[in-house]
C-alpha cells in the first residue's frame, strides 16, 4: 500500500509500493502564528510544572504526573484495566453502539524519558487514537527507570503485543506506535519479532523516536538552542538510568544500529526544532536503504513530543488525526466509514 502525504489530509492507494518511493518526506505546511504562540506557552507551562529540570528522575516524575492530572481526559470512550501478560493497562475504545471491540487494536507505548509517564499521563492521546482510528488501544504502564533497567521496559512492550495476538487481534491488525522513548520501545518490539521470526504488525508509528542514544547525530548540537527539553544532558541523564553497563550503540538499545531489513510500514513524525532531528532521518534512510516502506514528517516549529499535548496544541491534534488515518490506512479489517 502507497501512503501519500500532503499538507492537507492523509490519502491512501492501493497500488503496490517500491523502495524507490517508500521513504518520501513530507511536504508540510509552514508554521502558523497561532501555532507558534500555543507552542511557547507549552514551553512555559512545562517549565513551570518542574517535570523535565533537576537531576532527580522520581522528582521529574512526580511533576509531570501533576502536570497531567490537571489535564481534562478523554470524552466519549470506554476503559477496561488489564493484565497484559503481567504487565498493567487500559484498553480503550469508543463509545459508540455497536463498536466491534477486538478487531483492530494499537499499542500504545508512552514516552518520559523512561522513568516517568503513566496511564495517566497519556490517556488523553490514547483516547483520541481510539475515536480517530475506531481501533481499540492498549495503554500499558511498563517498568520505569531508575527502579527499572533495560531490558525490563522493552520486555513489557513486547510481552504486552503478544498479549494481544493471544487475545484475538490479528498481526494485520495491530498497529504499535508510540512518542519518545515510547517510540523507541515500538521500533524495538518489532525488531525483537524479527529477530525471532514472529508475527509482525500491519504497521509502526515513532513520534519524535530516540533512535541513537550514543548521541551521534549532529542535530543534537545544531538544535541545541531550540529544543528546550531534549539535549545532551538530557540525553545523559536518560541513558545513563536505562542502560547502565550497556554500550550506548548496541542495537538492543539504539535501534539506528540494527538490521532494518523486513521493517513494516512506517511513519515517523518528528519536529523541526528537536535535537533529534537527525535521529528520525538516519532512521527513515536506513528503514529506505533496507527496501522498506517509510513517511517522514518533519513538523515546522515543533518541539520533542508535541503530539500529547492535543488540550493545548492545534499542531498536536492534526498529528494524531495524521497518526490515526495512517493506522487504518494498514488496518487488514478497515473500519467502515
Amino acid at each position: 500500500m502507497t501512503i501519500l502525504i500532503s499538507t492537507g489530509l492523509i490519502s491512501a492507494s492501493l497500488s503496490p509500493i517500491s523502495p524507490a518511493v517508500a521513504a518520501e518526506t513530507s511536504e508540510m505546511a509552514p508554521q502558523t502564528k497561532a501555532s507558534s504562540d500555543q507552542v511557547e506557552k507549552l514551553i512555559g507551562t512545562l517549565r513551570d510544572s518542574n517535570a523535565m529540570s533537576g537531576s532527580d528522575l522520581v522528582q521529574r516524575r512526580a511533576g509531570f504526573e501533576r502536570l497531567m492530572a490537571s489535564t481534562p481526559g478523554p470524552m466519549r470512550v470506554q476503559i477496561r484495566h488489564v493484565d497484559a501478560n503481567g504487565v498493567d493497562g487500559d484498553l480503550i475504545w469508543p463509545a459508540r453502539l455497536h463498536h466491534p471491540i477486538g478487531r483492530r487494536a494499537i499499542l500504545y507505548l508512552h514516552g518520559g524519558g523512561f522513568y516517568s509517564g503513566s496511564l495517566r499521563t497519556h490517556i488523553n492521546i490514547a483516547g483520541a487514537l481510539a475515536k480517530a482510528a475506531s481501533a481499540d488501544v492498549l495503554l500499558i504502564d511498563y517498568r520505569l527507570a531508575p527502579e527499572n533497567s533495560f531490558p525490563a521496559q522493552r520486555d513489557d512492550a513486547v510481552a504486552a503485543y503478544r498479549w494481544l495476538l493471544t487475545s484475538g487481534y490479528k498481526a494485520g491488525n495491530i498497529v504499535v506506535a508510540g512518542e519518545s522513548v515510547g517510540a523507541t520501545l515500538a521500533i524495538e518490539v518489532v525488531l525483537n519479532q524479527l529477530h525471532l521470526r514472529g508475527p509482525l504488525p500491519a504497521a509502526v508509528v515513532a513520534m519524535s523516536p530516540v533512535t541513537d542514544f550514543a548521541g551521534t547525530g549532529a542535530s543534537l548540537t545544531a538544535n541545541a538552542s531550540e529544543d528546550p527539553f531534549m539535549g545532551k544532558d538530557e540525553l545523559t541523564l536518560i541513558r545513563n538510568a536505562f542502560v547502565r553497563d550497556r554500550s550506548f550503540d548496541d542495537p538492543d538499545i539504539s535501534p539506528l544500529y540494527d538490521n532494518l531489513s523486513g521493517f513494516p510500514p512506517l511513519l515517523i513524525q518528528v519536529g523541526s526544532r528537536e535535537t533529534l532531528l537527525d535521529d528520525s532521518k538516519r532512521l527513515a534512510d536506513k528503514v529506505r536503504q533496507a527496501g522498506g516502506s517509510v513517511n517522514l514528517e518533519i513538523w515546522p516549529g515543533m518541539i520533542h513530543q508535541w503530539q500529547i499535548f492535543p488540550f493545548w496544541l492545534d499542531d498536536a491534534r492534526k498529528s494524531n488525526a495524521r497518526v490515526a488515518e495512517f493506522a487504518i490506512s494498514h488496518f487488514a479489517d478497515r473500519p467502515m466509514q
